[in-house]
C-alpha cells in the first residue's frame, strides 16, 4: 500500500480508501450479512488500506463499528458524515454526531464531515452548525471537521469553491472523475495551498465500470453540444486508453487518472466482493497513466460539468 498524508490533519493515510456507500454499502446492498461485510473490511485492512469512510445515512456505521471491535482502534482512520441542511438545527447536528459515536463504538472520530453540504445552506452551516461542532470537537469527540459536496445537485462545485475560502475545513470530499474535471482548476489549487486534505468520490461508478455506458454519456454531451460531433461516431472513445504501457482496463484507467492528480489524496472505492477489492486496490497502486494519454483525456473533456453524477451513474 502506498500512503500520503491527509492534508494539515497529519493523518498517515492510504491512497486507497475504503467507501462504505453508494449502491454496495460493503456488501450490505447486496444483502450480505454483518459478518460478511465485516470480513471484507478486515481484508482490506490485511491489504494496507487504513481509511473507512462512512456516513450516519449510509446505515452501515453499524457494521463499520462492528469491524472496528476486532481492529486496533489506532489502526484505522475513521471517516463519517451528518446531513446538514438550513433547517437542520445545530443541536441536531450535535446529537448526530453523538449517534455516530455509538453506532460506531469508539470515543473519538478522525474526521467527521458535514455531508452533501449544498451551496443554499453553506452560510447557514458554518454561522450556525459549525462553531457547535468545533465546541464538541475540543470536547475530544472529533478530531478533524470535513465536508462533502452534493455533487447530484451541484456539478459546478459551488459550494466547494466557496469552502476552500474558509479556513474550518480540515478536509473536503470532492466529485472527480476522467469526465468531470472541474475541481482540478477551480478547487484543488487552494486546497493545496491551504493544506486541506481531499478525498475524492464517484472516480469510477457506472459510467466506467458498465459497458457501454460512456458511449451514451458521449453521445449525449455531443447532442447537447458540449462536445465535439465526431466523438460520437466512436464505437470504444476511451479506447485509446487501453494499451500495452497504458491502463489495463476502463475502470483502471479511470482510478489511476484520478490517484495521480496533483492534490489528490485519497481516492475513495466501494465494493462488495473480495475479488473487486483487490482489483481497485492493484489500479491505485499502478503509475501514472502516460502523459499523452493523460493529455487527451484533459483535452477532451475538461470543459465538461455535472457528467456521471446522477443516480443512474452509480
Amino acid at each position: 500500500m502506498d500512503y500520503t498524508t491527509l492534508g494539515r490533519t497529519g493523518l498517515k493515510v492510504s491512497v486507497a480508501g475504503l467507501g462504505c456507500g453508494g449502491d454496495s454499502r460493503i456488501g450490505q446492498g447486496a444483502a450480505m450479512s454483518t459478518a460478511e461485510s465485516v470480513r471484507l473490511i478486515r481484508l482490506a485492512a490485511d491489504l494496507g488500506v487504513n481509511l473507512i469512510d462512512t456516513g450516519r445515512n449510509y446505515g452501515t456505521e453499524e457494521v463499520v463499528g462492528a469491524a472496528l471491535r476486532e481492529l486496533p482502534r489506532d489502526s484505522v482512520v475513521v471517516s463519517t458524515k451528518f446531513q446538514v441542511r438550513s433547517n437542520t438545527s445545530a443541536a441536531a447536528a450535535v446529537a448526530g454526531l453523538d449517534e455516530s459515536l455509538r453506532a460506531l463504538g469508539i470515543d473519538c472520530i478522525d474526521v467527521f464531515h458535514l455531508h452533501g453540504l449544498l451551496p443554499a445552506d453553506y452560510d447557514y452551516a458554518v454561522a450556525e452548525v459549525v462553531p457547535a461542532l468545533l465546541r464538541e470537537r475540543d470536547r475530544g469527540k472529533f478530531r478533524f471537521l470535513g465536508v462533502t459536496e452534493g455533487a447530484t445537485r451541484d456539478g459546478n462545485q459551488s459550494m466547494a469553491r466557496r469552502a476552500v475560502r474558509d479556513d474550518c475545513w480540515d478536509v473536503m470530499m470532492l466529485a472527480f472523475h476522467m469526465m468531470h474535471q472541474g475541481i482540478r482548476a477551480r478547487v484543488l489549487p487552494q486546497t493545496r495551498a491551504k493544506q486541506i486534505g481531499t478525498m475524492m468520490m464517484f472516480v469510477v461508478r457506472r459510467l466506467f465500470s458498465v459497458p457501454g455506458r460512456v458511449r451514451e454519456t458521449i453521445a449525449a454531451r455531443v447532442k447537447e453540444g458540449r462536445l465535439p460531433a465526431e466523438l460520437a461516431t466512436i464505437d470504444d472513445p476511451l479506447g485509446f486508453l487501453v494499451h500495452e504501457g497504458g491502463a489495463e482496463s476502463l475502470v483502471d484507467a479511470a482510478y489511476r487518472f484520478v490517484r495521480h492528480e496533483p492534490g489528490v489524496d485519497v481516492v475513495l472505492f466501494g465494493t462488495a466482493s473480495a475479488d473487486h477489492m483487490r482489483a481497485n486496490i492493484a489500479s491505485l497502486l499502478r503509475p501514472p497513466l502516460p502523459k499523452a494519454d493523460r493529455d487527451r483525456v484533459v483535452a477532451l473533456f475538461d470543459k465538461l460539468d455535472a457528467v456521471g453524477l446522477d443516480v443512474s451513474s452509480r
